[in-house]
Order: structure tokens, then C-alpha cells, then sequence
């Protein structure tokens, strides 16, 4: 007898709540292995090719390149055993097998059939967000490394069935509400015929799996009910709850003209749709009208950019750091000359080429060895100060899908051809989009080279939960006195944005410092070597 498991999108790393289909691996009707690639993702941090925990025949799949998916919606229905029964090529959604599931919370999967097989006696089971497979069935184990993998199925739990929330009219029917208020509508007009439609899909629950869809819906009063959806099976994504809001919209600025009155006028007193205003009596002077509302034009047309994939991470993750670090930021001018003719003489020598951001690197990493207070987090859960004993040091990557930060792990125990070369590896994967969540996470201290866009200086916002962030602008010939006489050398500004919580402004102009009497005088470093 074949066993029909459903496969949901995996917790793909720390932090990542959503992903968005980039291009499925395989088709409906294809055989597949234990850990085999099904489809490619773009988390709001790298694009990941997703394996599936179980090997067999896909009957279905959900969502199409494109969609945006939440942690634990359904990614696809494999048919596990019996290959040949396992009805592959079955819609999603159709089938008697949707009867026997009650309406699910947010992130798990809304009436989902599972073509006519699992209505023939096929056993039915689900993988759930984190890799765990649920309901009966053989336990063929997936060998792949990802967030819940590998563990043992917990205890069953039984669903309780919420609620169903009562109806809430849609600010797409506003409109039609006021016409309903001041005319008769006829029997069978399409407002009656509207109405029971709406009757009719109240009664059931409503056919939506993302929690983002239901959010969207709720945060601008719309009754999901009221939508027909382009999905699977009647599914409500996400573009049709947008485009209802873009009819409503478009519907309100239509009618406006019709609703404002002149200043002279009284505003008309809403009594029904048969009521009359009775005129005034003689001698007795109405009480003046209220001022309408002052015109004003319509809204300048623009582009909506949704805030999704790198550039919503990186909105959420810096509005974090401005509404819980209380940051500050000081700088120095340094001469980079000889900085600069060190690292000249390092490539002359022959071996790997030396990059100047692995040299400030190595200067970062010696300055947090005395420093160690920048090298740290706040716990503000426990009112506590985290001074970490290793540097995993990020670095600021502009790629063609936005900002990235990179991670070197153990930064404060590589050589500058190390760094060099770890540098160059992440710096080509952030460009391909190959970044794992592991490399994009987990950093203590953040080096920004900013001047690579041609600006002396910055006030970064730090990349939270880290304590400090040392900036580097361009370095550029300027005049400088170099042993009592004016001379043209080459002149760097250096930035240091830190928590003030971690220390005061003593220890936070001592790091910066000392990071500038490096990058005068290299030979400093010898002392930490």
C-alpha cells in the first residue's frame, strides 16, 4: 500500500520565517531519492536548493516559481512504497482525502488532497516544518543536514479546530454600502446574488495556508470570504488579497468627487433609504452645517517595491538595531602611507597577493584582543553583558541583490593570507547568491569598507546583535605634516559606531586608536604576533 507524505518548506535557518520558489527540480510524476533537490528557494538571505526527506513518486506540488511560501506551508506530496499507485500527477487539493482534514493554523496546509490514490486506502502522513514527519507509516529517514532534521518524531498532538471569525465587511464594499443606503435594491439585483455568494462561502472555512495572506487581510479590514482565489483548488494567495485592496482603492478615489458637497450646502443627513429632509420653518434658521473636509488632489502615482528577499531582512534587521542599541560613533584621520607601502612590499615578495582589507582585518582582530569589550553582545533578558572569546568577523558585501554580510569564522586566528583568501571565497559566493545561512550568520564585530564607493566617512548602523562596527572611507593623497613638514600622504578615515552599553566613550576611543596607530605605524603589530 503506498504511503502519500506531504513535504513542508523546512526551517531554513535562524531568523527566516518565509522563501520564495525560484525554480522546482523536479515535475509532477517524477521519481525521487532520499535527499534529493526538489526546488530552489530564495531565503531573505541566500538562494538554497531544498532536499527531500523521503524518496518516491511526486504527486503534487504547491506553489509556483515565484510564490512566497511561510516556514511549514506545503511544499509538495511525495507517494512512498508503491510507485505505481501512488496516482502521481494528482492535483493538489482534489479528492475525497479532503474531507478528512479541519481547518489548519497559520504556516500548515489548508484542504489538501491528495489526488484519488489516498481516497483508494493510501495511507497519508506529513512532514512538518522542521523535517518531522507526522501520522503513521515507515520512518525512511532523511541523512540531510537541516534546521530539525534527524530528530525523533514528537508525541501526536490532535488539531483543535479554531473558531471560525465572524464576517468583517471589506473596505472594497463602501462604496456599494452607500449606494445600498440611499436606493432600493430590486430582487435578484447583483447585490442580492453577491450576498448569497458571500452566505454561501461564509459557511466554510476559508481557503487560505499563508499566515502572511490572513495578516494582509486583517491589517486592512478585508474579509477573505468575499475573494475568489487564483490558487489551487480556490487558494487565496497573496496577489489576490493585493489586487482586491488595489480595486478598493481605485473604487474609493472614483466615488470621491460624487461624495463632496459645496461649502454652502448642508451636509445630507443619511435617514434611510426612503427618508425625507423636511424643510425649516418659517423664521427658524437651520443650524449651519459643519465645513467639509478641505479637496485635496490625488496622490502622486508611484512604484511600490515590496520590502521581501535581502532588502526586507535588511529593513527589519537595521529598524532592530536603531529601536534597541543605543549607539554612538567616533572617528580619526590616519596615515595609510605606510600601510599602504607594507603591503606593496608583501606582494612583491612573491606567494598569494595580500589584500588591504585583510590587513585591516588583522588589525581589527589584534584591537579586540585588547578590547575585548567591543567583542560582545548585550542580554538585556538577563541584564548582562556577553564578552565573546572568539572573533567571527563580518564584512559588508555589495552585491547586485543588495546588502550582505558575510561571516569569517575564527578571524582572530588567521594569518593576513588566510583572511585573504576567505575573503575572496565569500566575496564570489555573495555575488553568485550561493551564501549558506551558516556563512551570513553568527558575527561579533563588523568591518565596513565604504570607501570602495569613493565617501571619506559614515555613521554605520551596527549590525545587530553585535556591539560595534569600525568603518573605513577612501584613502586618498591629502596634505599632512609628516615629521614637522607638510607632505602629500595617503590619508584614511576611520569610524568606530559601538553600543554604549558595552562601555563608555574611554574604551571606545582607545580601540579606534590603536587601530590608527596600525595602520601609521604596521610595525605595532608585531608586538601581538
Amino acid at each position: 500500500m503506498a504511503q502519500v507524505l506531504e513535504f513542508k518548506l523546512p526551517d531554513l535557518g535562524e531568523g527566516l520565517t518565509e522563501a520564495e520558489i525560484v525554480r522546482w527540480l523536479v515535475q509532477v510524476g517524477d521519481v525521487v531519492a532520499v535527499d534529493q533537490p526538489v526546488v530552489e528557494v530564495e531565503t531573505a538571505k541566500a538562494m538554497v536548493e531544498v532536499p527531500c526527506p523521503y524518496g518516491g513518486v511526486v504527486t503534487a506540488r504547491f506553489g509556483e516559481e515565484g510564490t512566497e511560501l511561510p516556514v511549514g506551508a506545503p511544499l509538495l506530496t511525495v507517494a512512498v512504497g508503491a510507485p505505481g499507485d501512488a496516482g502521481a500527477g494528482t492535483d493538489a487539493g482534489s479528492g475525497p482525502a479532503r474531507s478528512v482534514a479541519a481547518e489548519p493554523g497559520p504556516g500548515s496546509a489548508q484542504g489538501t488532497g491528495l489526488g484519488s490514490g489516498a481516497a483508494d486506502g493510501t495511507a497519508v502522513s506529513s512532514v512538518n516544518g522542521s523535517g518531522t514527519r507526522t501520522g503513521g507509516g515507515s520512518d525512511t529517514a532523511s541523512g540531510n543536514v537541516l534546521v530539525g532534521y534527524g530528530t525523533g518524531a514528537p508525541p501526536a498532538r490532535r488539531r483543535r479546530v479554531r473558531p471560525q471569525a465572524p464576517t468583517v465587511p471589506p473596505r472594497a464594499s463602501t462604496t456599494a454600502q452607500a449606494r445600498a443606503a440611499t436606493s432600493p435594491a430590486s430582487p435578484g439585483s447583483p447585490l442580492d446574488t453577491r450576498a448569497n455568494g458571500d452566505a454561501a462561502r461564509g459557511e466554510g472555512p476559508v481557503p487560505v495556508i499563508s499566515p502572511l495572506v490572513r495578516r494582509l487581510a486583517r491589517e486592512n479590514g478585508l474579509d477573505l470570504r468575499e475573494l475568489t482565489g487564483s490558487g489551487p483548488d480556490g487558494l487565496i494567495l497573496r496577489a489576490d488579497v493585493e489586487y482586491a485592496l488595489r480595486a478598493a482603492a481605485a473604487q474609493g478615489r472614483s466615488a470621491q468627487p460624487r461624495t463632496e458637497a459645496p461649502a454652502h450646502m448642508a451636509a445630507p443627513v443619511q435617514a434611510g433609504p426612503h427618508a425625507r429632509v423636511a424643510p425649516a420653518a418659517d423664521g427658524v434658521t437651520a443650524p449651519p452645517a459643519p465645513a467639509p473636509a478641505p479637496v485635496t488632489s490625488a496622490p502622486a502615482h508611484g512604484v511600490r517595491v515590496p520590502l521581501k528577499g535581502v532588502r526586507g531582512a535588511v529593513a527589519d534587521k537595521l529598524s532592530r538595531s536603531r529601536r534597541e542599541i543605543p549607539d554612538a560613533t567616533c572617528w580619526v584621520d590616519a596615515d595609510a602611507t605606510e600601510l599602504m607601502r607594507a603591503r606593496t612590499a608583501m606582494n612583491a615578495a612573491g606567494g598569494p597577493k595580500i589584500s588591504l582589507l585583510a590587513l585591516l582585518a588583522r588589525i581589527c582582530t589584534a584591537a579586540l584582543t585588547r578590547f575585548p569589550e567591543l567583542n560582545s553582545t548585550v542580554d538585556m533578558a538577563a541584564r548582562e553583558i556577553v564578552r565573546l572569546d572568539r572573533v567571527h568577523l563580518g564584512f559588508a558585501a555589495q552585491t547586485e541583490r543588495g546588502l550582505v554580510v558575510p561571516v569569517v569564522r575564527d578571524a582572530q586566528a588567521r594569518d593576513a593570507e588566510g583572511l585573504t583568501a576567505e575573503f575572496a571565497r565569500l566575496t564570489e559566493a555573495a555575488r553568485a547568491g550561493t551564501l549558506t545561512p551558516a556563512e551570513l550568520t553568527g558575527g561579533t564585530f563588523t568591518l565596513n569598507n565604504y570607501g570602495v564607493f569613493g565617501v571619506d566617512g559614515s555613521t554605520p548602523i551596527i549590525n545587530h546583535p553585535e556591539a560595534a562596527m569600525l568603518g573605513v572611507g577612501r584613502i586618498v593623497p591629502k596634505p599632512w605634516v609628516h615629521e614637522g613638514e607638510l607632505a602629500v600622504r595617503q590619508v584614511v578615515q576611520l569610524s568606530l559606531t559601538f553600543d554604549h552599553r558595552v562601555c563608555d566613550g574611554g574604551t571606545a576611543g582607545g580601540f579606534l586608536r590603536y587601530v590608527a596607530d596600525c595602520v601609521e605605524q604596521p610595525a605595532v603589530l608585531l608586538r601581538t604576533l
